[in-house]
């Protein structure tokens, strides 16, 4: 059995890498107002792990780097598949890996790391960094104090913009934290799907002019469609 294209894809541009779509366990937290994305998750261990197998075997280590994702945190992996991620790094000769967590599991990134046989960038789903939309609009349970607390765990978060409600103050103080206290991250173009959490096409249109140069800059990846890093 084959392993589908959307599990799949190879990053050329900026910090080239290979990406793999995973499969885990529901989202521990599951709650997050704009996201659907959890609905890629089950239950059934020995078919996720043959899943991800699969789509590990995908892995050729050309590029040197790997990240995985999942609908949710690395730690909703099962068992199985962080043993073959381990595997696929030695074998392939990974020399750098990236993986994403929620904020509830920042106390678990240091045994995650020491797993692990290479380094791990790991990204976090901040959203933003403005703590009442992040929330009281976005439900993310994250309630860190600031981009401070976030960067003695974390290497790389991931922002939103486009939302309504948002603002173009609130958007550029992330942009401002992004640069200042971390050295990689993503802007995510937020896009419509299923929630009640809509798209502020605005609000987009001006991100796009005014930031236009983060599209430049090589420690920043924006997304604007869901689907731009080849896989989802």
């Amino acid at each position: 059995m084959g392993v589908p294209d959307e599990r799949y894809s190879q990053i050329t541009e900026k910090n080239p890498r290979e990406i793999c779509l995973l499969r885990g366990f529901p989202c521990k937290w599951g709650k997050c107002a704009f996201c659907d994305y959890i609905d890629d998750n089950g239950r059934d261990e020995k078919a996720m792990i043959e899943l991800n197998r699969r789509v590990l075997s995908r892995v050729t280590g050309k590029l040197k780097v790997l990240e995985v994702i999942n609908s949710g945190s690395c730690f909703e992996l099962p068992e199985g598949t962080l043993e073959d991620i381990c595997r696929v790094i030695r074998d392939r000769h990974i020399e750098k890996l990236f993986l994403e967590s929620h904020w509830m599991y920042r106390n678990h990134l240091a045994s995650m790391r020491e797993r692990m046989p290479v380094p791990v960038v790991f990204k976090i789903g901040v959203e933003t960094f403005d703590r009442d939309f992040r929330e009281n609009v976005l439900n993310k349970h994250a309630d860190f104090r600031g981009p401070e607390e976030v960067a003695e765990y974390f290497d790389s978060p991931c922002l939103m913009v486009g939302i309504r409600g948002q603002t173009k103050e609130m958007i550029a103080h992330d942009i401002r934290c992004l640069k200042q206290y971390f050295s990689l991250g993503t802007v995510n173009v937020y896009n419509d799907n299923t929630t009640a959490v809509k798209r502020d096409e605005e609000l987009v249109s001006w991100f796009m002019r005014e930031y236009r140069w983060l599209l430049d800059d090589p420690s920043v990846e924006v997304l604007y469609e869901i689907t731009d890093f080849g896989v989802g």
